[in-house]
């Protein structure tokens, strides 16, 4: 039986002890390599991801991808979370199989037929098909997944044909401000302003995980993929106020979508990282009560970044003009 043939795309293969998900802190988690990734994976979180696609479908004027791809035939999803980037690209491109992997299959069982999940880990050494097999890869919102995003980009070049495209968005948690409201840190690393401790938090979090986590990934996938040969490498950076603080109305109405993300993802992305640190879930109650605060707070004008970052893998000719 061939490579391809094996997969065929089947999830009735998949066993029980991958959807006997584990639940903690009253959140559902994902089984399949449990530990690998800390945040839920329940119908709040699904309901979460799709409120959050549309943020940045606003941050991006309604683009789903920026890659000048033409005519892909097979388009990867990694981390394809609820479907939903697969099931809006569908229409877009009828033409292409299109697949989208994520730990567990949590995403809609009626879908285009040009769709297909399929429940993987990214990490592993090897993936389900042969070399250059994708026309276009995308990854987004892996942020605090992963022991290295890089190794990531590196097997994805591996499964890119070449001349094909890969595009990664991502989100820089750090908070940032222009204009001097936001205060400025203590001599012991912290600041009075919560987000930003739970930001500090996040990062030592992953930095003693086992395997370690890296939280703050956007603003280095440009020279990653530099690193790593990808050519015609194009960034997209855009601010993402914290609320609705700016006074201009469109940046002001992805402020009101960023607060509410902030706020119904921030038990999610806290219990189990903090955890790691020796924090007791009371502990955690309290912290993020001023967290919260934090947030919501009109008067410090902070946001946060997102990137875009766009490669192409060289063709041969090109390859050896590099070398």
């Amino acid at each position: 039986m061939s490579q391809q043939s094996s997969q065929d795309f089947d999830t009735q293969s998949l066993t029980a002890s991958v959807t006997d998900y584990p639940i903690e802190h009253g959140r559902r988690y994902h089984r399949y390599h449990e530990g690998a990734y800390l945040y839920p994976n329940d119908e709040q979180e699904l309901d979460r991801l799709d409120m959050q696609h549309h943020m940045f479908k606003l941050i991006n004027e309604g683009r789903l991808f920026f890659a000048p791809v033409e005519n892909p035939q097979r388009i990867l999803d990694i981390g394809t979370g609820s479907g939903i980037w697969p099931m809006e690209m569908a229409p877009i491109f009828p033409q292409a199989e299109i697949v989208g992997t994520d730990l567990s299959p949590v995403q809609p069982t009626e879908v285009p037929e040009n769709v297909h999940f399929l429940v993987d880990d990214a990490t592993e050494d090897d993936w389900l098909w042969e070399n250059d097999h994708f026309d276009f890869i995308h990854i987004s919102h892996l942020t605090g997944s992963l022991p290295s995003y890089k190794a990531l980009l590196r097997k994805a070049m591996r499964y890119l044909k070449p001349g094909g495209y890969i595009e990664c968005h991502e989100l820089d948690p750090k908070p940032r401000c222009d204009d001097g409201t936001m205060p400025p840190g203590n001599p012991d690393g912290f600041c009075d302003y919560a987000l930003y401790d739970w930001f500090d938090l996040s990062v030592r979090s992953g930095q003693v995980s086992d395997p370690p986590r890296q939280f703050r990934v956007a603003p280095r996938m440009a020279q990653w993929m530099n690193d790593l040969g990808f050519v015609d490498v194009q960034s997209r950076k855009s601010k993402l106020p914290t609320n609705p603080w700016p006074s201009d109305p469109h940046l002001s109405n992805i402020g009101s979508w960023s607060e509410t993300n902030w706020l119904e993802a921030l038990s999610g992305w806290s219990y189990k990282p903090l955890m790691v640190l020796g924090w007791s879930k009371p502990e955690i109650e309290v912290f993020l009560v001023d967290v919260r605060r934090s947030i919501q707070n009109r008067d410090i004008h902070s946001y946060t970044e997102f990137h875009v970052v766009t490669g192409r893998k060289p063709l041969p000719g090109e390859q050896e003009q590099r070398s």
